[in-house]
């Protein structure tokens, strides 16, 4: 007679391979091949996503720099007005200046001089309307941030640190020194 193999029947092979004794090695094999694979590549949406941000993060940062190119070039705008109006203001200073020694030399024509006046009166009130003031007059206190002391005296009638003597006026608009003036400090 021959042996027939009896063949386990199929629904019963599967309930073997869930038994944990048996598969237990395999499972271990199981669970580290997943980990040795290679990173998962990102889906397309996750791409898109990943430009996004990078072309939001470029262009919040331009709007920045725009923004801070915009504030800076309206500060510099503000200041140039200043600058260029006391540096022709200065730059005239010493055509006053020659006026005003032209007014001291003694004129026999009474017409002449009459007209050098009216000049200077019109040079001294657009100076004022511009807010232009002189200063440094014999007697003020010295102040080395509006003044430039080219000579020194000791005098015991002056007042200890003043002016003596006055060589060219100076001129400030506002807090900005257009010309310091030149005297002669006492003591």
């Amino acid at each position: 007679m021959t042996k027939k193999t009896k063949r386990q029947d199929p629904a019963q092979e599967p309930e073997m391979e869930k038994n944990p004794a048996q598969t237990a090695p395999d499972a271990a094999q199981a669970v580290e091949e997943p980990a040795a694979e290679a990173p998962k590549e990102p889906t397309a949406e996750e791409k898109l996503q990943a430009q996004l941000d990078e072309l939001n993060d470029r262009y919040l940062r331009t709007l920045a720099e725009y923004d801070n190119y915009r504030k800076r070039t309206a500060k510099e705008k503000e200041a140039i007005y200043p600058e260029a109006k006391a540096s022709t203001l200065a730059s005239i200073l010493p055509i006053l200046d020659s006026l005003e020694r032209a007014l001291a030399v003694p004129c026999s024509d009474e017409e002449f001089k009459k007209g050098l006046e009216l000049i200077h009166k019109s040079f001294d009130e657009v100076l004022q309307k511009h807010g232009v003031e002189a200063f440094g007059e014999v007697g003020d206190l010295f102040d080395p941030g509006m003044y430039a002391a080219v000579a020194h005296v000791d005098d015991e009638a002056a007042g200890e640190n003043s002016v003596a003597e006055v060589f060219q006026k100076g001129y400030k608009m506002g807090d900005r020194i257009l010309r310091y003036a030149m005297v002669k400090v006492a003591n």
